[in-house]
């Protein structure tokens, strides 16, 4: 007997909607057995002739369905209902249903753009997002409209928002199923789990695990069945594992689940028991398309492991997040597929309402290096529906890296290289290292595209390849199942590698990552920089820390300073011998903060690499002026007394004259260019910066109109009695002139400027200040009475008559033989 699932009454609408429109979305929740119903009911609505394509997420998942769907139909997997993925395929001429992983569907459109012989698409689980389903759905809806408007496309979808779907689909209608098949008890923690206080101290388990195996104990206590318990990844899983070991009942089997297992260890997780129960420790893999039989019981974490790109850093990784809204729903569904259910969420009720609702499309996070080759493969992304377009500096970069490669012309349009790298089943990168090299770097492509197979080993990746040759007894702990993986696509690569060159392997990553070549900086710690400016260390303590240059071919992704993961040793030689046409000379002039001059230097370069570095006598002193102007932009402006008093000058009369340059110090700066550089000639240090006296320059910044307006309005002495020339200087409230009084005598008016009055500064023999005025005949007449008593005492050598204003001015002291008055 048939079991009913809650997708059956929708399926007469389903087979309905595609057959009048073409296109539909389709909204089930998780259980409700739309993977499993969905292609068996077009297939007996003997919809066309053609193939049923349905596209899933994960190669476990793609299996699991395609057996699924066959054992609904008593036949083996290969008859009317296949499989195919990257290197494995269960098909036959007799296949009308064949799951596919999604990255298969984009080889199909671009080798064949008409999909000959297939009728329906369907993009399973398509809320994952995946940056591969985005691109598959976007060709196929290009193909509807351009080739083939009698194919059909049927997005299914769990916890996607289908409003934008359908809409983006020309307003495709969209279908939605009741719920689960059974009902699932949600459970939230009383209190939110504590997270240990910085400075603690390293544990080896820390809060989250300890907290999710409390948990695990709880609900095994609790509930009845089997246990699936979502972590973020594989280190997790071990940890939490380790926690669990013999603190649960003696018949529960404790089986991880994740992606680097080997394929039967994968399918031991998902199968039945045949006694006791089990808890499966799961990453995401799991989410999704997977009914594992004898789950009653799930265990959320509220982590999810994300790949974040960085562009700047031509970089990605790994970072954990908390789960979102929907993440959260299709986990919790997994307890419901078959039974009455139980979910455990490792958080409150309260923090609920703070995670987001849906998780981030790949498209927007991930590298898009592939992406940019499928697109210029395709000939253009003008007009290609994406639900969420490609970030455009991610996609820029992505774009600068396969002109590197040889991949794009200068316009970004594919050249014949670009197809052949667009043709193997690995990223452009390793792709390019195959050609190139030959069939000799298969190993290391496989090996790179792979996750790392020696657990706890250095970073030195010939430990690496050395496990894929003979049997590995070095430091680290051995994944056979990695290992075989990894060979296997190996060979598939070596059948489609270019012809055979003489390059070691530190030559073949060097091609591969052309900017991730490492040289060591000055000092004891082992820090690097990278080719493409980025800067990347090793663990004190990795063998790898005293070679002068590597190849960095696996780094955490960290934007400031990446920590390398994996490497190889790289000889002087072996660069020149692989990348020697990208190594030229480079004269440097430029601004040294740290010993605060202009350096100028002959350099070797690779990138930002400095491979050999010299002395350069023989820059130009306008190339040493302009690198000076960094370093003014660092040390500021510094005028002289008399340049400080020619601004002031021109500021003060700006108002009236508007067309006087602004002289203000952001505006000095940043015109330095134009009124400083043509006088730096000689300056190319702090000290001679200090000497400087950039009154010249600022003069040099007014026409011989705009002088004379200057020197008329705020000119820049006051003339004495005697004919001295004494400054004025401008920056204070009034224009102000410092001389002796004595300069004054026989002055019965009082200096103007234009019409404001000049204050002076009344100065003692022994230049002192004794008064202050902006009134000098008012001063004769009141104050300097009361100053002449004062300074004879004094000064009695000096002159101090009892009428100023009818003595004659001087500086000179009275001769020795006149008589005192």
């Amino acid at each position: 007997m048939v079991q009913t699932l809650p997708i059956d009454p929708i399926l007469p609408d389903v087979v309905a909607a595609l057959r009048q429109h073409g296109r539909a979305v389709l909204q089930a929740p998780p259980g409700a057995g739309k993977t499993t119903r969905v292609p068996l009911a077009l297939l007996d609505a003997d919809f066309g002739t053609g193939r049923i394509l349905m596209l899933e997420p994960r190669r476990l998942a793609a299996r699991a369905a395609a057996e699924r769907l066959a054992q609904q139909l008593g036949e083996p997997v290969g008859d009317r209902v296949g499989y195919r993925m990257r290197g494995e395929s269960k098909t036959s001429a007799k296949t009308r249903i064949e799951v596919v992983t999604e990255g298969i569907l984009t080889r199909m459109i671009q080798s064949d753009p008409e999909l000959t012989g297939v009728d329906v698409l369907i993009f399973d689980e398509f809320h994952e997002r995946s940056l591969n389903a985005d691109l598959g759905l976007a060709l196929a809806w290009e193909v509807r409209g351009a080739l083939r408007d009698d194919l059909s496309i049927l997005v299914m979808s769990a916890t996607l928002d289908a409003a934008p779907v359908a809409a983006m689909l020309d307003d495709a209608p969209i279908l939605t199923s009741q719920g689960r098949a059974y009902p699932v008890e949600i459970r939230h923690l009383d209190s939110p789990i504590r997270t240990p206080q910085r400075g603690a101290g390293r544990r080896p388990f820390n809060a989250f695990e300890t907290s999710v195996a409390d948990l695990v104990r709880r609900a095994v206590g609790e509930t009845q069945g089997g246990v699936l318990v979502f972590l973020p990844g594989e280190g997790e899983i071990r940890r939490v594992e380790a926690l669990l070991a013999g603190t649960l009942p003696a018949d529960v089997d404790i089986r991880p689940l994740y992606g680097a297992l080997p394929f039967a260890a994968q399918r031991s997780a998902i199968a039945p028991v045949t006694s006791g129960r089990k808890v499966v420790l799961s990453t995401s893999i799991a989410e999704t398309s997977l009914t594992i039989e004898d789950i009653r019981v799930v265990i959320d974490g509220g982590r999810a492991r994300r790949a974040r790109f960085d562009p700047g850093s031509g970089m990605s990784r790994l970072v954990t997040e908390k789960v979102t809204r929907a993440e959260a729903t299709q986990r919790a569904g997994r307890a419901g597929r078959v039974a009455a259910g139980t979910a455990y969420r490792l958080w409150t009720k309260g923090e609920e309402g703070a995670l987001y609702a849906f998780p981030p499309a790949e498209i927007e996070a991930a590298d898009l290096t592939g992406l940019a080759l499928e697109l210029a493969l395709w000939g253009s992304d003008e007009g290609l529906a994406f639900l969420t377009p490609p970030p455009t500096g991610t996609l820029a970069e992505a774009r600068a890296l396969l002109r590197d490669l040889g991949a794009l012309d200068d316009h970004n349009r594919i050249i014949a290289h670009g197809r052949k790298l667009a043709a193997l089943p690995t990223h452009p990168r390793l792709g390019h290292m195959v050609l190139t090299a030959g069939a000799d770097a298969s190993d290391l492509a496989a090996l790179l595209a792979d996750r790392d197979p020696l657990r706890g080993a250095p970073s030195d990746l010939q430990l690496r390849l050395k496990a894929l040759k003979t049997h590995y007894s070095g430091p680290g702990e051995a994944n056979k199942g990695a290992i075989s993986r990894i060979k296997q696509d190996a060979k598939r690569l070596r059948k489609m590698a270019g012809p055979a060159q003489e390059y070691t392997p530190a030559q073949m990553a060097a091609l591969a990552y052309p900017d991730r070549i490492g040289l060591r900086r000055n000092g004891d710690e082992p820090r690097y920089v990278l080719s493409g400016g980025k800067g990347a260390y090793f663990a004190p303590t990795d063998p790898l820390a005293g070679q002068r240059l590597v190849v960095a071919c696996d780094l955490d992704g960290d934007a400031r300073e990446a920590k390398i993961r994996l490497a190889l040793p790289l000889s002087e030689a072996e660069l020149r011998g692989v990348h020697g046409e990208l190594i030229a000379w480079r004269d440097v002039c430029e601004w040294s903060r740290r010993d605060r001059r202009v350096v100028t230097r002959r350099q070797e370069c690779l990138g930002a690499l400095v491979l050999d570095d010299r002395s350069w006598k023989d820059a130009d002193d306008a190339d040493i002026a302009r690198a000076m102007l960094t370093g003014i932009r660092e040390l500021g402006l510094r005028l002289s007394p008399a340049a400080l008093r020619f601004r002031a000058r021109v500021d003060l009369i700006r108002d009236a004259h508007p067309d006087l340059p602004d002289m203000s110090d952001d505006a000095l700066l940043q015109g330095l260019e134009h009124w400083l550089l043509p006088h730096l000639s000689g300056v190319r240090d702090v000290d001679g910066w200090k000497r400087f006296d950039a009154l010249d320059a600022l003069r040099g910044m007014l026409d011989w109109t705009q002088m004379q307006a200057v020197d008329k309005a705020a000119p820049a002495h006051f003339t004495t009695p005697l004919g001295r020339k004494v400054p004025i200087d401008y920056s204070g409230d009034f224009p102000t002139a410092e001389l002796r009084l004595q300069e004054l005598f026989g002055q019965s008016t009082h200096p103007m400027i234009g019409t404001t009055p000049l204050r002076l500064t009344l100065l003692s023999p022994g230049r002192k200040p004794v008064q202050v005025t902006m009134d000098l005949p008012g001063f004769w007449a009141s104050s300097y009475a009361d100053v002449r008593k004062d300074m004879r005492g004094q000064y009695p050598k000096h002159p101090w008559p009892e009428n100023p204003t009818e003595a004659a001015p001087t500086l000179r002291a009275k001769p020795r033989n006149k008589p005192r008055e």
